[in-house]
């Protein structure tokens, strides 16, 4: 716990808050508007509630929750497909645990488990691959989902499967982009932003230079940022000072975990085994061109929308649920009017109260009431 401890260290956090608020002391916006700092990552919007964080900053910091939970942005009508898999006779249907919860239009896996469905927890794609391997006479299908993180041990569990000739396993691809999320979230006339947080997983695959275009064509600051206590108060204090000097650069405050090049051999995995839809549809934030990944022609024998039929319709979310507003930083989790009512993590109406990184679930494990701002 040596080294873990060392990034949770009370007395160096109370030094970088007064570095931070003597920091916001000299930007001039601060003194008409607050400075709209988003977290890209759930981890980091977990670890901003757990520890407290957003009570910790002054009132001139306002940190906007980012869309970057996996499960929380995946639509219902991929959920709907993934519960048409399951419920396919013969069917192994293998997936993450946050992801079982996440409700459709008319039932979560968790329910189709329930009523008889083979669905089962894994912990990777290789879990699956195992199943596949035990049981000959099922299909086994992976529910693969995530960033640019989770993309090369699908790949790689693939690539796996093709070298055994593994027949009877396959995948359905719900991998998702940051950087046309990003780009996207830039483009909304809803938000002023003023930096970011990146996310520091992403980055240990994908590396520095894919954020660039924030800091050549936005004029954003972008600060890769680890995920203890310590990491995230230095990354906002890193992004500040660059408002305060008037730079927009790409710095990397999670460097001993995240090389600037990226992770080669995970990179070329992904690259040959997935290529880029021309759209994805996201929950909340709509059709986003390029930002999601479907398994290349080669691959085809594995790719389970090739091999099942599929429902593949649109469909909105409850009226009721804001999932949308909230992934966009419009509105904070408790401003949503189900919260913590109609919808909590035992009853949840959205995937942002069912994946331990989304927001909603995050506030009502860690947040209680509105959070109060300058405690500290």
């Amino acid at each position: 716990m040596k080294y873990v401890d060392e990034f949770r260290d009370r007395d160096k956090a109370r030094s970088l808050i007064r570095e931070i608020e003597a920091v916001v002391a000299t930007i001039e916006v601060a003194r008409h508007r607050p400075i709209n700092i988003m977290e890209v990552c759930g981890g980091h919007t977990h670890s901003i509630f757990r520890y407290g964080l957003e009570g910790m900053l002054p009132r001139q910091i306002e940190l906007i929750h980012g869309p970057g939970c996996p499960v929380c942005v995946l639509p219902m009508g991929r959920v709907d497909d993934c519960v048409a898999i399951a419920e396919t006779p013969g069917v192994i249907f293998a997936t993450f645990g946050d992801a079982m919860r996440v409700p459709g239009s008319r039932k979560s896996l968790l329910q189709a488990k329930a009523e008889g469905a083979d669905v089962r927890m894994v912990y990777s794609p290789l879990d699956a691959l195992a199943l596949a391997r035990q049981n000959p006479e099922h299909e086994v299908v992976f529910f693969a989902l995530g960033f640019e993180t989770t993309m090369p041990s699908t790949a790689l569990t693939i690539l796996e499967a093709e070298a055994e000739g593994i027949a009877n396993f396959s995948v359905f691809c719900n991998h998702i982009t940051i950087v046309p999320t990003i780009k996207a979230i830039l483009d909304s006339p809803d938000l002023q932003l003023d930096g970011f947080l990146g996310p520091g997983h992403v980055s240990m695959v994908i590396g520095n230079a894919p954020y660039e275009f924030i800091a050549r064509h936005y004029r954003r600051p972008l600060v890769v940022a680890g995920f203890e206590p310590l990491d995230i108060l230095q990354s906002i204090w890193m992004v500040l000072k660059q408002i305060k000097e008037g730079r927009a650069q790409i710095e990397n405050q999670y460097a001993r975990i995240v090389p600037d090049g990226g992770n080669a051999p995970a990179l070329h995995a992904v690259s040959r085994v997935y290529e880029l839809r021309e759209f994805f549809e996201w929950r909340g934030l709509g059709s986003i061109d390029h930002s999601g990944v479907r398994l290349r022609p080669a691959y085809a024998a594995f790719d389970a929308e090739r091999r099942f039929a599929l429902p593949n319709v649109t469909i909105a979310d409850p009226k009721s649920c804001q999932c949308g507003e909230v992934l966009k930083g419009v509105i904070k989790p408790w401003q949503c009017k189900v919260f913590g009512t109609a919808c909590t993590p035992e009853t949840p109406l959205g995937a942002l109260m069912v994946s331990s990184e989304g927001a909603c679930a995050a506030h009502y494990q860690y947040g209680g009431e509105h959070v109060q701002r300058g405690a500290a």
